[in-house]
Parts: C-alpha cells; structure tokens; sequence
C-alpha cells in the first residue's frame, strides 16, 4: 500500500472471506483450488479480475475478495464485488457447489473437516498447524472482513492507531455474525472473535488482549509488540519462515511494510451492501475520532488496552445488545448516560455519522443499527429450532441474500 505513501483516509482496502458449500447439504467443500484452476488455467493463490481480485486462504474451502489495490472511494464498490460472487457461482455449478456469506459456518466439525491449502506458500500454513493445530473454529472456519486504512509517518500512524483502538470495542455490536457453531448457539454473538483471541495462547504475544497497545510511533510498535512476538516464535520457528507482520493476530495490526493499519474484528456480513455500508460507517467512526471530534489525540493516547478489551469482550458475547457501563468511555463519545447497550451508543453516534458516510451506505447501516447485528438477526431467526433441517433453511435463506446482494431478516 506505500509504493507511492496514502495519507490519511487517502484510500481504503477492503477483504471479504466466502465459504465454499456443496449446493445440496451446505456442508464445507474444499474447492478453492479447483476455483482458482477454472478462471487461470493452473492451480494458483491469486487470480486479478479488474478491481477485484481472489484469492486462497489457509483453508480450502475459504476463497477471499478483495479490491485490487487500495480503492480512491468505496461508493458503488459492493456492485463490483457481487458481479464477482455472481461470476464465482457460476464456476461453482460445476462442482455443485455454492459461496455461504456469514463469519462462521454453523454446523462444520473442524476436526473432520479441515482441509488446509496445500499448494503455493503452504509451507507457511503447514508450519501454524504444526505450530497450533489449525483443526478448530478460530482457524478453520472463520470468515472476517478486514479493512486496511493508509498511514504516512510517525504522527499520522500514531493518530490512526489512538483512533483505531477507542472504535474496536464498538464494532463487533454492528459486525457480530457468529452466533452458532457446532450446530448450537455458542452464548456469544461473536464465536469467530471469541474463538479467535483465544487460538493462539499457546504464544499469548502474538494476539494480546486483542486491542492493540498504546503505542503510537513505530519505534515503539517494534519494541513493545514485535519484539515479544520474535522472540516468543522463534523455539517454534527455526528457519523464519514467518513474518511478524503476519503472525501479529491483534484485532488492529499494523503493517509498516505497506503503510496501513488492517482491521480484523468485522465478522464477514450476508452481502457485499452490507458489508461496505459497516466499512464505511467504521470509517467514519475512526475519522472522527481522528479529527479529534471527541476528545483530543492526548487524551486517547492515554487509554489502556484492557479497559478497552473489557468493553470488546462484551460485545463480543452480546453485540448491540452488550451493555456498556463504563462512564468515561461514554463520556469519550459524548453521551452523558450511565449506561446504555452498544446499540444505543450506535444510534447515539449515527447523526455525527451521516455527514461522513455515502448515502447509500448511511441508508444500510441506519437499517442495520435499527435490525440488530446479522448475529441477532440469525438467532430471531433459528429460534428454538437447532435442527440440521432449520439450519439449512436459514442459512440457505442467508446465501440468497449474498446471491441478490441484499439485507437478510429486515
């Protein structure tokens, strides 16, 4: 993303991971490969098709889409996109195969069912499973949308990283899509970030307590959080052959190496629409606080990244239903409450929001904000009924609306 170094908000870069499923049963179907076979001639990681390009993931039946390089504007992106999933359901027919939108699938045995990518750079996966044992729900059945936002320099990052950090907790409330795994629901509205801050506690550096710390230059980046990471991988990694870069599991990490800061806590949505209009209001969030709309850079600089992590942890389990009592964080954004569920605080925060958000994103998110999390949205849905028959019915209602690129349960 630094070729030619963005400045703040200059662009954005945007990733969307997809299940791959039989058509039929909706179980896993490792046929990443196979996709990638059709559309390029061999066996490959990427494939460029215009704006969009594919990709794989550590697992075969994941494929990712993302915007071919760092986009000027989001507006209008989501058609680009599902053009794409269009163009990938048609390949899939072939394989009686379908894409299944959601951050997790529901009812996949990652023991049974793990089926790593075993072709280009599958060295680096072979090595995280011996590592870790990639056969479970926070590895192999995990579907996220990242969003990668530019920095130029110390003072900027520094700002885009304090700003990052106070939204964090704020956005599985809006972005939970994860409620059922193993067939049941889990109690967490987010089981993809539950289970993902905990995979990797064989080595706690690498994640942390998921939001990042206060650091704010990149000296102190190096120290504080790669430094532990190198030397905690290093027993496990004798040719380094991972980049600490990649092992850096924070929900926000920064990539020096190509100027941004990756976001990684938005459970992937049922449709592209959704999906950019969560982008877009993350965004605007972040602007905001980075204009100092709120409370100025040296007052968000000073706080400690496990009071944030409490309030994270909290909407990782309930969504916008979460309550968060912590006064001063409310005080940050300007509501003068006690209390008051994530929700309310969204819709506290939406009016401030309009200003920086596309129309037609605004008008999602405001559908979204007044629906509930996808999360909630799903278990309105399932119900009492944890059946494989309802199941199907309900997530196969989940895959017409990433097929129609429309809201699901509103």
């Amino acid at each position: 993303m630094n070729q030619h170094p963005f400045h703040l908000f200059d662009v954005t870069g945007v990733e969307f991971e997809y299940m791959i499923v039989d058509r039929e049963t909706l179980n896993v179907l490792p046929a990443c490969d196979r996709l990638l076979q059709q559309v390029t001639g061999e066996i490959t990681s990427d494939y460029e098709n215009g704006p969009v390009a594919w990709s794989n993931e550590l697992v075969n039946h994941v494929v990712e889409l993302k915007t071919n390089g760092p986009v000027r504007s989001i507006s209008g992106l989501h058609l680009y996109f599902h053009e794409n999933i269009l163009k990938i359901s048609n390949i899939l027919e072939q394989f009686n195969a379908q894409l299944l939108p959601g951050g997790a699938h529901p009812w996949m045995n990652p023991h049974t069912e793990t089926h790593l990518w075993q072709h280009e750079h599958n060295e680096i996966y072979s090595l995280y499973n011996r590592i870790f044992d990639c056969r479970g729900h926070g590895w192999s059945n995990l579907q996220s949308t990242h969003i990668n936002l530019p920095f130029a320099g110390d003072e900027e990052f520094g700002r885009l990283h304090a700003a990052i950090r106070m939204v964090l907790p704020l956005i599985p409330s809006i972005a939970a899509s994860t409620p059922f795994l193993d067939g049941r629901f889990t109690g967490f509205h987010d089981s993809r970030m539950e289970a993902y801050r905990h995979n990797q506690q064989k080595i706690p550096s690498i994640a942390g307590v998921v939001v990042p710390e206060a650091v704010f230059s990149k000296d102190d980046y190096f120290r504080k959080i790669f430094a532990p990471i190198i030397k905690d991988i290093a027993p496990f990694d004798k040719d380094n052959v991972l980049d600490k870069h990649f092992l850096n599991s924070r929900g926000a990490i920064s990539r020096f190496d190509r100027g941004a800061i990756e976001i990684r806590v938005v459970d992937n949505q049922e449709c592209p629409l959704a999906d950019l209009a969560l982008v877009d209001a993350i965004t605007a969030l972040i602007k905001l606080t980075v204009e100092e709309r709120f409370l100025s850079y040296e007052e968000q600089k000073k706080w400690h990244e496990t009071r944030l992590a409490a309030i994270l942890y909290n909407t990782i389990k309930e969504s916008d239903l979460a309550i968060i009592k912590d006064a001063s964080y409310l005080k940050f954004w300007g509501c003068g409450q006690q209390k008051v569920t994530s929700g309310e605080l969204w819709q506290f925060l939406k009016p401030l929001l309009e200003k920086k958000m596309n129309k037609e994103y605004y008008l999602v998110f405001s559908k979204i904000i007044d629906s509930g999390s996808l999360a909630r949205r799903l278990i309105n849905a399932m119900g009492n009924d944890y059946s494989r028959k309802h199941f199907h019915e309900v997530y196969g209602n989940m895959g017409k609306s990433l097929i129609n690129n429309n809201l699901f349960g509103v």
